[in-house]
């Protein structure tokens, strides 16, 4: 190979790792995001089920339902 050669595949190395790097940081970033939306959702998600289970009794209590 010659110098030059080896100088543009280096060049082109170097775009290509640049390239990788940044690529993990957005998915460290992204990761992160979902971690929370995930944690978020849980946290929905639990407070749908109680809400859920206290309305349940309450028709009970009104006979709004069968036992």
């Amino acid at each position: 190979m010659s110098p030059a050669t080896e100088n543009l595949a280096l060049e082109h190395l170097h775009a290509i790792r640049t390239t990788v790097d940044r690529l993990a940081d957005d998915m460290q970033e992204v990761k992160g995001r979902l971690g929370t939306l995930e944690m978020q959702y849980a946290s929905i998600s639990t407070r749908l089920d109680r809400m859920d289970e206290r309305v349940s009794r309450i028709e009970k209590r009104l006979g709004l339902v069968d036992v």
